[in-house]
């Protein structure tokens, strides 16, 4: 989410350029923005990776110092930015429709899957001023010094022009929820990681970030003021086979919209994924054959949204079109004996009481080791959504004892349209708690006055800094909730079915009193009317 106020402004105005150069269509605008961005950071990265083969000591070579394509060796060296933006207006519109976007089209293998989705990208601003405003604009906004997945952000925001902004679930996840979710899920170095419904690409390049930042010594990296790690070199990753299989292999995104698979396919470029594997497929339909093949899937499926019953794959056993319910179904068929998965669903999935639901939850609770519900409050997707969610972690196969859940009230933003960033965050208590974890209940044993609960021999006996005094005060924010119970409440998986309100007494004065007060009140009135009346 964008909340810096200049880098606002500027996109605003980039749009504002756009708008009036008759590029009124803000999708067509979208796509056009974001490959100049994404050319202007293709250099910055080059530059950067140059830096970081010298940390480490390896040979680099330039992507714009080989050929690529048909391009000749000057025409690629002649695709920087800082050489074609300096060109005079004509020329420079002329060599970027003619050379650059060439060069756009022909990046990666001859089998990625980002070559393929720029096969037909067209470059269509019809102005020599114009490309000259945007590039300017593009360069004030100085994109590397943001440490920012910029063109998610520029999506994002862009996205409050469109009038369906949130019908499809066409809406990127807060980058704060998102780290949460891939440190709740942990991915490792050799994983294959997958997000069926990847948007942008947010999730995926938080888990190739992640990774790098686990295997990069600790002296090295550095932590802006979002907790977001800097210079992920991953020196400590020597195996070249891994290295390859994360940048090549290891990362999978899918999407049905074919601007979001080529902006999710620069994305992942951007940050260091040589050939992405972003590919454009309905995962819903019966063209998708994809199963047990990842060891990771983190994810925010399209809520509200349905298909078209002939459409749904014959996988499924779910009765339903809802694409929330449908999506469970496919992670749970994607991942592997083993694999773990963390998605975000709208409540109703939690509770709702149709046939649909329950087996939905069902799959979670005896095919699955469901390990977390995390309640979020309804702010978290404003302004372009108020509907309540909540994060479930998973592993499929596995045996569900317990269940952990945790009432999120506040994720370091107000829960308003504005979302300004505020002191109250339950995220790093959620993490800690998370890691501190360890089922401390035996099964639920049924008495005469409910549930007894018995902590197990081995409870966690690392100390957390948290407050809680019982580690299953069903008060307090988070707390174990025994699988039997669950099942008996006809797999129930809201948190306010489990997690008991705190009443505060009140002390409220006796009627009378209240009587005899109102009285004299109203003799007061009585008092001043008459001496008003006399006065006059």
């Amino acid at each position: 989410m964008l909340t810096d106020t200049t880098l606002k402004s500027k996109i605003d105005s980039l749009w504002d350029k756009f708008w009036s150069g008759g590029i009124a269509n803000p999708l067509t605008a979208i796509e056009q923005m974001s490959y100049l961005i994404f050319l202007k950071r293709l250099e910055d990265k080059d530059n950067a990776n140059k830096k970081t083969a010298e940390k480490r000591k390896v040979d680099f070579k330039s992507l714009f110092d080989k050929k690529v394509g048909d391009l000749t060796l000057k025409e690629t060296k002649e695709c920087r930015w800082s050489y074609w933006s300096q060109l005079p207006g004509e020329e420079m519109l002329k060599h970027v429709r003619d050379v650059v976007f060439r060069f756009l089209r022909s990046l990666g293998s001859e089998t990625s899957s980002f070559t393929q989705h720029m096969q037909d990208a067209v470059f269509i601003i019809p102005k020599a001023s114009l490309l000259q405003e945007a590039v300017k604009i593009i360069d004030d906004m100085h994109i590397s010094q943001q440490n920012a997945d910029v063109q998610g952000d520029l999506y994002e925001y862009l996205l409050m022009n469109l009038t369906t902004a949130g019908k499809n679930g066409q809406f990127r996840t807060p980058r704060h929820i998102i780290r949460m979710m891939v440190k709740l899920v942990n991915p490792k170095i050799g994983e294959r990681i997958c997000d069926p419904a990847a948007g942008t690409g947010g999730f995926l390049v938080n888990a190739y970030e992640y990774i790098l930042e686990s295997n990069t010594s600790p002296d090295i990296l550095e932590y802006d003021e979002e907790g977001k790690a800097h210079h992920l070199i991953g020196d400590k990753i020597t195996d070249k086979k891994l290295i390859n299989f994360l940048k090549s292999t290891a990362i999978t995104g899918y999407d049905f919209d074919t601007t979001m698979t080529r902006i999710g396919a620069m994305n992942l470029m951007l940050h260091g994924i040589d050939n992405p594997n972003f590919k454009y497929s309905d995962t819903l339909t019966k063209a998708f054959k994809e199963k047990e093949l990842y060891d990771v899937i983190i994810a925010n499926p399209p809520f509200k949204g349905s298909i078209d019953k002939s459409d749904i794959n014959e996988r499924f056993k779910t009765q339903t079109t809802k694409t929330e319910l449908l999506f469970v179904e496919l992670i749970y068929d994607m991942l592997v004996i083993g694999g773990r998965a963390g998605v975000i669903l709208p409540d109703g999935v939690l509770f709702g009481s149709s046939n649909a639901h329950k087996s939905v939850r069902k799959i979670l609770l005896e095919k699955c080791k469901l390990e977390g519900v995390i309640s979020m409050p309804s702010g978290v997707f404003k302004p372009y959504a108020g509907v309540s969610t909540a994060v479930l972690i998973f592993q499929k196969g596995g045996k569900t004892d317990n269940v952990w859940f945790y009432d999120m009230t506040a994720d370091g933003f107000s829960l308003d349209d504005k979302r300004d960033k505020i002191s109250d965050n339950d995220i790093p208590d959620i993490i800690e708690k998370w890691n501190l974890r360890s089922s401390p209940l035996r099964r639920g044993v049924r008495g005469d006055d409910g549930y007894n609960y018995q902590m197990v021999a081995d409870a966690p006996t690392k100390k957390s800094n948290s407050s809680d005094k019982n580690i299953n005060d069903r008060k307090s924010k988070s707390f174990f909730v025994p699988v039997k119970e669950i099942i008996e409440n006809n797999y129930d998986l809201s948190i306010n079915r489990y997690k008991e309100i705190v009443y505060e007494n009140v002390n409220y004065e006796k009627p009378e009193n209240i009587l005899n007060k109102i009285n004299n009140l109203e003799q007061e009135i009585r008092n001043e009317l008459k001496n008003l009346k006399n006065i006059l």
